[in-house]
Order: structure tokens, then C-alpha cells, then sequence
């Protein structure tokens, strides 16, 4: 780690080049054009507290290079990604690549695999991508992420091997901070309060979440000042969706459109073609369509919230543009279900030679509910050990009222759907009473994260460690801002 002052140049090299945060090649229409060529000069993840604008409205945050999301960053599946993280926030702060088999010092988790680069000082992100796909990077400390501290991360494939004509990132976010206090205002909110009892959702198996927020955002706009994406009638477009908020589920579906996934969390599945998809917080789809003539809306409805993200995609220039509030029939049309995805052959997983039950719990108490994993929670976690080379099945079984968005750092499993297999992924929902079979290979030697990705739940203790042989000499723990 270095001093921050004297740094001559602000850019992030991304094997020798940093794109911009653009949806190339397609053209992106509005706002969105202006905010794509700051983020081509300004490279470096610069986290400080800014402005940024949802729309009509403007608050104050912690962002990267003052953008919402962060700067795009683009590369090629096999190079280096060169990201120095220069930290002007009042907090400690790191950068987790989410999804990326990455080396332990470089994944961001603080107290596992490396301190949190203090205020006033550098950390230089320096790691391979060995997989193409859509990832994205987020602050891993205390409730920082609820802010503006996230970003897309696109890996391209070298032999990308679906056909299209323009392609699209999708962040979905939902939003409080400078409107209502900031997140760990919310936090303190939902340790002290009685749970909203309207937050609900059957698709969720029940509760939905713990905090409606005043805003839900793609990429970084509200509904009264949407994003555009721009293409043309017959174009075949790619549409690659992140849900990087805190609490918010969203079900997802582009009006007037039935669309092919193709992807989950950045791993290529056997095409299915479904009206929408719910999508938990931390995991994300990819899907193909083609656009017929007019403007049309991408909406992604707060599940069990009654909110709304939304932006417009446009193929014809004088077509009405369609509103925030209007009816989109396939919202209630097919969902995706995970039995309905297959990982391609290549991505298989083998047999596992052992299972282990991971349980998710629950225990009430004033002044904050306990979410546990085995009954531990994250300052004396649970610890499942794994040696190199051999592939386990872990049974999560969610013994808890409400569903759980789980991921594992450093490592893709396979969702054993069936014994055909299941998709390729690194978060998973977990609903309620249920269960859920996830295989993992032991093929990236650490001590890494596994936790939920409800920020709350995870602030709350729901966190424990995947790792390999024998435990580390020094005690983990989460960092918190």
C-alpha cells in the first residue's frame, strides 16, 4: 500500500487499455453518453464521498470516480486487470471482484485474505480473469456497498460464440442513501423496529426483504429520468443484468418481448426461453432477444415491494415512449425457474465424494436478530474444510422464515437441480424451509467468504469460510466500516 498524494495518473489499465463504461457496441442515447466519456478518463477507482445524480434528484454517497455505477471495466477472459484503489473515503474500504476465481490476497475480503486499505491510502488490484462472463465489483465492507460503491465488470469471450448485434449492461440497485439517512441509518432502523409485515412475496416463499426504498435504479437512473438503450427493428441484442442492491429481489421482463437466457453468473447454460426472470441480489443473467420496432420497457419490479426499476429501450426514434407505471403483461407470464437451466457439458462439474448440510439460521434478540450459518456467526465462523482437488456437496438447508441470496468467493458451483445437473453459478436463493444442493470443486486454495448477499443479514452475522486444510494461525473476522 502507498500514500494517495502524488499520484500523477488516474487510469486503470485493463491489459494495457481501460474501456469505458459504455454498452459497446451499441450506441446508448442521453445521459448515459456523457457519463460513459468521463469514465474513459478517469480510470483509477477513486472512492470518495460525491453527488451524483438519480435523475431529477441529487444526493450525496460514496462512489468510484463520482459515477453511478462505477466505471465499466472491459477485458478479455486470460488478461490482467491493473485496478488501483485509492481510498479518500473517511472509512476503510476494498474492492471485491464478485464472481472472478481470483488469487485470496486480491479478492477484497477483509480479515480473511487482506486488510482494508485504510483512508488516504492505495491498493493495487492486480489479477487474472480466467472466465468470461458478467461479473461485477463492490465495496466488501460493513454497509458501504449500499452506497455507490459498485461497478460492472464485463469479460469477453475470445471465441464468444452467440450471435448479436448490440449488447447492453443492465444494473439493477435499490437506493436510500441522502434521501433516507444513509444504509447504516437503515441498518440501525431494522435493529431496533418491528419487521414491515407487508413485505412479502410468494415467489420469495414470504417476507421479501426489511427496508422499501424510496428509489430502485438501472444503471444508476430513477423512473422519472430513465436510461435508454438505443438499437434498431430486427437487431439481435445481448442483455447482460446485475442486481447489485442490498435487499431487493427484482423480476425482470422486457416488455413486449420473450427473451433466451444464456448465461448465469457468467457461466453459459443451455438456452431457455422464458417471459421473465426474478433475480436475487449478487447473482446475474444474460439473455438474448430480438427487438421488434418502437420503444418498450425494461422493467424490473421490486419483488414484495411495490417499487420499480425501469428504463426504455428504443428501436425507432419517433415511437411513444412508454411510461414507468404501465402494464407489462409478461411480468406475470413464465418465470425462470433453476430447474430450467443446464450448465453446457464442458462446465460440468464430477461426483462429489462427500456431502456436508450448511444451516441457515435464525436467533431473535433485542437489538438485532442473529443470522447464523451452523449456528455460528461471523466473528466466530462457521469454517467448512475442503482439500484441493476434490469436489463436495454442500446441502443448504434454509431453517429460517426468510430466503437467502448465497455466495461463495473464489469458487463457481453447480445448482444439483436434478441428476441431469443444473447451472453453473456463485450465488444461489435459497427459499425458506427449503433446501438446496450446490457441488463445489476445490480447485483455488484460500480461506474465502460464504455468506448471504442481504447485506443486513450478512451485517447481522450470517457469514462463515470455505477453506483449505488445516485453519489458518490468525483469527477471521469481518471489517466494518
Amino acid at each position: 500500500m502507498n500514500d494517495s498524494r502524488g499520484i500523477v495518473s488516474r487510469r486503470l489499465f485493463v491489459s494495457g487499455m481501460f474501456a469505458a463504461l459504455s454498452t459497446a457496441p451499441a450506441a446508448v442515447a442521453g445521459a448515459s453518453a456523457s457519463r460513459a466519456a468521463v469514465a474513459s478518463r478517469s480510470g483509477v477507482l477513486w472512492a470518495r464521498p460525491t453527488t451524483v445524480s438519480l435523475g431529477r434528484r441529487t444526493v450525496s454517497t460514496w462512489a468510484y470516480d463520482d459515477l453511478l455505477p462505477g466505471p465499466t471495466i472491459r477485458t478479455t477472459a486470460g488478461d490482467t486487470v491493473r485496478a488501483r484503489l485509492v481510498n479518500d473515503l473517511p472509512a476503510p474500504t476494498t474492492v471485491h471482484w464478485h464472481g472472478i476465481r481470483i488469487a485470496p490476497e486480491m479478492d477484497g475480503s477483509p480479515g480473511f485474505s487482506q486488510r482494508a486499505t485504510p483512508p488516504g491510502k492505495t491498493f493495487d488490484y492486480v489479477f487474472t480473469v480466467p472466465d468470461p462472463g458478467t461479473y461485477f465489483y463492490h465495496s466488501h465492507v460493513g454497509m458501504q456497498s449500499d452506497r455507490g460503491l459498485y461497478g460492472a465488470l464485463i469479460v469477453e469471450d475470445p471465441h464468444e460464440p452467440l450471435g448479436y448485434d448490440h449488447e447492453f449492461t443492465v444494473v439493477l440497485d435499490d437506493w436510500l442513501d441522502g434521501v433516507n439517512g444513509t444504509p447504516d441509518d437503515a441498518l440501525r432502523r431494522v435493529n431496533t423496529t418491528m419487521h414491515d409485515e407487508s413485505l412479502t412475496s410468494p415467489a420469495l416463499g414470504g417476507t421479501s426483504g426489511h427496508v422499501r426504498y424510496p428509489y430502485y435504479l438501472v444503471n444508476g437512473r430513477t423512473t422519472d429520468d430513465p436510461m435508454t438503450f438505443t438499437s434498431r427493428p430486427g437487431a439481435r441484442a445481448r442483455f447482460r443484468v446485475i442486481n447489485a442492491a442490498a435487499d431487493t429481489a427484482f423480476r425482470v421482463a422486457l416488455g413486449g418481448h420473450r427473451m433466451t437466457v444464456t448465461h448465469t453468473d457468467g457461466f453459459p447454460c443451455e438456452p431457455v426461453t422464458v417471459d421473465t426472470f426474478l433475480i436475487g441480489m449478487g447473482e446475474r443473467y444474460d439473455f438474448v432477444t430480438t427487438l421488434d420496432a418502437g420503444a418498450f420497457p425494461l422493467m424490473a419490479t421490486a419483488e414484495g415491494k411495490r417499487g420499480r426499476a425501469f428504463a426504455v429501450v428504443r428501436t425507432t426514434h419517433g415511437a411513444r415512449t412508454p411510461s414507468p407505471d404501465g402494464k407489462v403483461p409478461e411480468l406475470q407470464r413464465q418465470m425462470l425457474k433453476y430447474q430450467d437451466l443446464q450448465a453446457e457439458r464442458a462446465d460440468q462439474l464430477p461426483p462429489p465424494s462427500r456431502t456436508v448440510t450448511v444451516t441457515l439460521g435464525l436467533r431473535m434478540r433485542r437489538g438485532g436478530n442473529q443470522w447464523m450459518m451452523n449456528g455460528r456467526l461471523a466473528n466466530d465462523p462457521m469454517r467448512l474444510r475442503v482439500d484441493r482437488g476434490e469436489t463436495i456437496r454442500i446441502v443448504l438447508h434454509n431453517d429460517t422464515h426468510m430466503w437467502h441470496p448465497m455466495h461463495l468467493h473464489g469458487h463457481t458451483f453447480q445448482v444439483r437441480t436434478s441428476d441431469r445437473g443444473g447451472p453453473r453459478k456463485d450465488t444461489v436463493n435459497v427459499m425458506p424451509r427449503k433446501r438446496v444442493n450446490i457441488d463445489v470443486h476445490a480447485d483455488n486454495p484460500g480461506e474465502w467468504m460464504f455468506h448471504c448477499h442481504t447485506l443486513i443479514h450478512q451485517e447481522q452475522g450470517m457469514m462463515g469460510i470455505l477453506g483449505y486444510g488445516k485453519p489458518p494461525q490468525h483469527k477471521h473476522g469481518m471489517a466494518h466500516g
